[in-house]
């Protein structure tokens, strides 16, 4: 008897989240100014109206696109009621998981405070930084403060950190050895000062800089508190 055919292979159905999590990644590697329906359409094997199934436009996929970040960023608590020193743990984790999701995703720098449409890991964000700030003893005004004042830091940060011409501190030596070289150091002592006594030094790291600024955003958001 000869055997029945069997059933050709079902295509795996295109879901939200493989849509979304491709776009992220194709502007991880070419930025958001790449992304089109078309060409995210071809990354995923699919014609472009398959998309519209599930999204509408391009902007529905951006807000997909910074809720996935958000929900990468770590999230405080709001047990700082018992334990008041837990806000500035709580806001320092966030800002250093912050920092390397940017890392990540170098084109969300200018897009996570840009949707008018929140996701959900958006809000829970948002909702879990000003609980965690509010616990800790923070007034709603000091809360929307030390959001924000938080906020611009860690994403200026991150922009400084985009746009500087090396990646390591080896490059930063070579960078700054090529500007001393050319340095008329009588006419800009100060920074010939700076260049052979600090960033030019092969143990010196940028990125401490980080963690210095954040330390001193935190201490003057402790007085604040406190008062």
């Amino acid at each position: 008897m000869a055997a029945e055919p069997a059933d050709p292979p079902r295509r795996n159905a295109l879901s939200k989240e493989t849509v979304l999590r491709t776009a992220v990644a194709l502007a991880d590697e070419e930025g958001t100014g790449s992304l089109s329906m078309r060409r995210l359409a071809k990354r995923l094997g699919v014609e472009a109206m398959s998309l519209y199934h599930h999204f509408r436009n391009k902007d529905v996929i951006l807000d997909g696109m910074v809720d996935l970040v958000f929900g990468e960023i770590e999230l405080p608590t709001d047990d700082s009621a018992d334990h008041p020193a837990d806000w500035r743990s709580g806001m320092r984790a966030r800002a250093v998981s912050m920092r390397g999701v940017l890392a990540r995703h170098p084109w969300a720098v200018s897009l996570l405070d840009s949707r008018t449409n929140p996701g959900h890991a958006t809000l829970r964000h948002h909702n879990a930084v000003i609980g965690c700030l509010r616990s800790g003893g923070f007034s709603l005004a000091g809360a929307a403060h030390a959001l924000s004042v938080l906020d611009s830091y860690v994403y200026g940060f991150a922009l400084q950190e985009l746009s500087l011409p090396f990646s390591s501190s080896a490059g930063l030596a070579d960078v700054a050895g090529s500007i001393l070289d050319q340095l008329p150091r009588q006419e800009f002592p100060h920074l010939a000062e700076m260049i052979v006594d600090r960033t030019g030094k092969p143990d010196y790291a940028y990125t401490g800089e980080f963690d210095f600024g954040l330390e001193l955003i935190l201490e003057g958001l402790e007085r604040q508190r406190e008062s």
